[in-house]
């Protein structure tokens, strides 16, 4: 009976292990699959620092929408051919929660953050891109949001500079005051 307790043992310590297996992977599926109609309304983004009334602002995809969707087809270091990204252009949304700074901060979901000066999104149709070629940017590609200049419009900007500014998962966005004056 000794044998048979540990077999009856260790196939119940498996069946465990597959089940808790398949459950994790349920769990991971709903965090990064498919977008749900809800998905549209957790925040995607929060902008702080130098903006109008000085408290943060937090945004989902559709408040992002409503602000304005732009498109540009642009060939990137990171995807095998030409793309169509949409998402707002990153001056209106500067402009949307009155930033009064001269540069931003983007800080991804795994804390890398880049600066990048707003005259960048002043000067060139710099997108937060939220689609690509028609889809929903989901987090194993790069999203919900990927800060996306337009490169193949610019020679100027198919430099190392501006491909190291497209910092993509990005959650938030600090509008950073210049410390003079």
């Amino acid at each position: 009976m000794g044998n048979f307790d540990r077999f009856t043992r260790s196939n119940l310590a498996r069946r465990a292990a597959v089940i808790l297996a398949i459950c994790l992977a349920f769990v991971v599926a709903g965090a990064f699959g498919t977008r749900s109609a809800a998905a549209s309304d957790k925040p995607v983004l929060v902008v702080s620092g130098a903006i109008a009334g000085d408290v943060p602002r937090t945004f989902t995809r559709a408040d992002l929408k409503r602000i304005g969707m732009t498109g540009v087809s642009t060939d990137t270091p990171w995807t095998r051919r030409t793309t169509f990204f949409e998402g707002p252009l990153l001056r209106q949304l500067l402009d949307h929660v009155g930033a009064r700074g001269d540069r931003i901060e983007a800080v991804a979901l795994n804390n890398y953050r880049v600066e990048v000066p707003i005259e960048d999104a002043r000067d060139y149709d710099v997108i937060l891109a939220m689609r690509a070629d028609g889809q929903d940017i989901g987090i194993r590609d790069r999203g919900p949001l990927w800060l996306i200049y337009p490169w193949s419009q610019h020679e100027a900007l198919q430099r190392e500079l501006y491909y190291s500014r497209s910092i993509w998962q990005i959650r938030e966005i600090i509008v950073v005051a210049s410390d003079a004056g």
